[in-house]
Order: C-alpha cells, then sequence, then structure tokens
C-alpha cells in the first residue's frame, strides 16, 4: 500500500503476500502488519487460493506478520467460513508469534480456527 499524497514519500507496504505450491498444497505467506488497511489484501489472497484446485490442501502462514488487529482476525474468521462452505479446509500456521497468538486466543478464536505451529505440521495432518 503507498500514499499517493503529492509532495510525501510514498509509505512501503505494510504487508506483503506470496503465493506458491508446497507439496501439492497451496502455501499463502504473509508478511507485516494486517490491520484495516491490509486485511482486504489478505482476504483476496486466500480467495484466491481458495479459487484453485479443489482438491489441493489451502495453507495460511501468518508466523512473519507482526500485527494482527481486528481487521486481521476478521478476515480470518471469514476465509476459514469461506473454506468450510467449500468444504475446503484452510490450516492456519502462527507458532508462537505473540502479536499473532494472542488476539486469537483472547477472543477464543483458537477454538474456531484451525492453528498449526509449522507449515510441516499443517502439511502432514
Amino acid at each position: 500500500m503507498t500514499d499517493d499524497q503529492p509532495g510525501r514519500e510514498p509509505r512501503p507496504a505494510k504487508l506483503d503476500i506470496t503465493q506458491r505450491v508446497v507439496d501439492g498444497a497451496t502455501l499463502v505467506v504473509a508478511t507485516g502488519e494486517v490491520d484495516m488497511d491490509t486485511a482486504p489484501v489478505l482476504s483476496a489472497a486466500v480467495t484466491s487460493a481458495l479459487g484453485q484446485a479443489a482438491d489441493r490442501l489451502r495453507i495460511l502462514d501468518l508466523t512473519a506478520v507482526t500485527f494482527l488487529s481486528s481487521p486481521g482476525l476478521t478476515a480470518l474468521v471469514n476465509a476459514t467460513l469461506q473454506a468450510n462452505a467449500r468444504q475446503e479446509p484452510l490450516r492456519i500456521v502462527v507458532d508462537s508469534n505473540r502479536p499473532v497468538i494472542r488476539p486469537i486466543e483472547i477472543t477464543g478464536l483458537d477454538s474456531v480456527l484451525a492453528l498449526f505451529h509449522s507449515v510441516d505440521e499443517a502439511l502432514r495432518r
């Protein structure tokens, strides 16, 4: 995301998303901040991943996320609901990243989201 106001230096993107296939699974990796401005970017990336081959596992890696706000939590819940409606489970990797796991635990979403400690663990189950 950039700042397009004249006379101001553009701000670097707060969230970077990459997507690739790993061991037959679609892996979406988020790096940076998931906030009000960037949550739609995360949502779009997950929606794109869900639109790919139906028999492919989907994994969202949040281990490099440095901030997760309430719109980010909403994006995770909506992505999970969307995946479940398609019967395409979404596995979310959080490890012990406090900026991510703390808001998930405080809100009780750890009982709703399919959380894993590593991409390898998400691939194995």
